[in-house]
């Protein structure tokens, strides 16, 4: 691990930052790279720092916990500082540090394998500092009842995060994982910059939802990328709402036949926030199936992207992607732009690609403001109406969570 780290140190100082979409522009040497203050990680919550405990509280973390999840880790700063798995059945649950410790056959299989670091300047950075994270093996025809569950917080300014989550979903199996992130504002600069590994075996189903609230001073530069075998499937439900700038583009490799990929994502840019999000569905296997969804809104000068890929290889006969990109501009200010890249590489299948902006629609706001609703409160519920697709896929209290964050934006 420490020549990998140093290898991809030398990557890191090599590579430039990407030449596409927002400007980055913040200062390396001015960000934290590691935080941790505290001692082994908690599977009680009454043993973990009071201050953290009550963070996680507010959050509605804790809460959530008996009532809806199977298995929780809750990562501060740079490292796990809670970690539950109340599911007894013979799944590995673990933060990645412990996992690399515990299982370092099996992590070493897995470990860098679909995103490798020295695809772009800030995997080389996660594979150089990496802390924290989710490992995971759901065993072969094993179906967890509830989600596991991770949640990750920054609250030191100025702080870098880069955990690393490595999920395994075996034959037959299936799992459904969530994620959450928050930070606290300053008015200095932080980072996030994650990478997520997936790997969904024969007839496996993986769904990841993220709900995403980052505090408008976070860069977040994300890679994640799944691995799809045969008559496998996976889902990325994935929501924007924070940061200054996000770059992220869940991705699904369909390797094996039947093989299928769906992506539902919203992003919700205001006043200095750019957004530059979507998905990318690369088909290999024969008869694969892709499904982009993707939602955005631009409010208050906000800028909001689509920037996606999806592309049928020659041997992917018969198979069959799907893009549909809707944007709602709140007022003049704001702006989005749509950057599809549309690849079939053989004549037995096909792409369909649909894209659709518009302006808040002026009747609609005026007769919901006839009925006694101000303006705030008639365009909350054309959002809602607007990202109706993505709500209805988010697990109860998520989607409770999701009309929270929109009524305070």
């Amino acid at each position: 691990m420490l020549d990998f780290r140093l290898k991809s140190y030398e990557k890191f100082l090599e590579l430039e930052n990407p030449t596409f979409g927002p400007v980055i522009d913040f200062s390396f040497d001015e960000i934290l790279y590691y935080k941790n203050e505290h001692e082994k990680y908690k599977d009680d919550w009454e043993k973990v720092n009071e201050n953290v405990r009550n963070t996680f509280c507010n959050l509605g973390v804790i809460a959530a916990e008996n009532k809806y999840l199977d298995g929780v880790t809750n990562q501060y700063e740079s490292e796990v500082v809670y970690h539950k798995q109340i599911t007894n059945k013979n799944i590995i649950f673990l933060s990645t540090d412990e996992a690399l410790q515990q299982y370092p056959e099996l992590f070493k299989k897995y470990f860098n394998h679909l995103v490798k670091y020295d695809e772009n300047k800030y995997t080389a950075l996660n594979g150089a500092v990496w802390s924290g994270g989710t490992f995971i093996y759901i065993p072969k025809g094993t179906v967890l009842d509830r989600p596991l569950q991770s949640y990750f917080r920054i609250d030191t300014e100025s702080l870098g995060q880069f955990e690393r989550t490595i999920i395994i979903v075996d034959e037959e199996a299936s799992l459904e994982y969530i994620e959450g992130c928050t930070a606290r504002s300053y008015s200095k600069n932080s980072l996030h910059a994650g990478v997520v590994e997936i790997f969904v075996k024969k007839n496996a189903t993986m769904r990841y939802s993220t709900i995403q609230n980052w505090s408008t001073d976070i860069y977040n530069l994300v890679t994640k990328r799944a691995i799809v075998g045969e008559s496998g499937k996976m889902e990325w439900i994935d929501g924007n709402i924070g940061s200054k700038v996000t770059m992220k583009y869940p991705s699904c490799i369909l390797e094996g036949d039947y093989a299928i990929g769906n992506s539902i994502s919203i992003a919700y840019a205001k006043k200095g926030q750019f957004l530059d999000a979507g998905a990318k569905m690369i088909h290999l296997g024969k008869y694969t199936k892709s499904n982009i969804i993707s939602k955005s809104i631009a409010e208050a000068g906000g800028m909001a992207n689509y920037r996606g890929t999806s592309k049928i290889t020659k041997k992917a006969i018969g198979s069959i992607a799907e893009v549909k990109c809707d944007t709602i501009l709140m007022d003049k200010e704001s702006k989005s732009d749509t950057y599809p890249k549309n690849i079939v590489e053989n004549n037995s299948s096909k792409i369909s690609h649909e894209a659709s902006v518009s302006k808040v629609d002026e009747e609609k706001l005026f007769y919901l403001m006839s009925k006694g609703l101000n303006e705030n409160r008639a365009k909350e519920l054309i959002i809602t109406g607007f990202i109706s697709d993505f709500k209805k896929e988010l697990p109860m209290e998520y989607a409770v969570e999701l009309n929270r964050l929109l009524n305070e934006n």
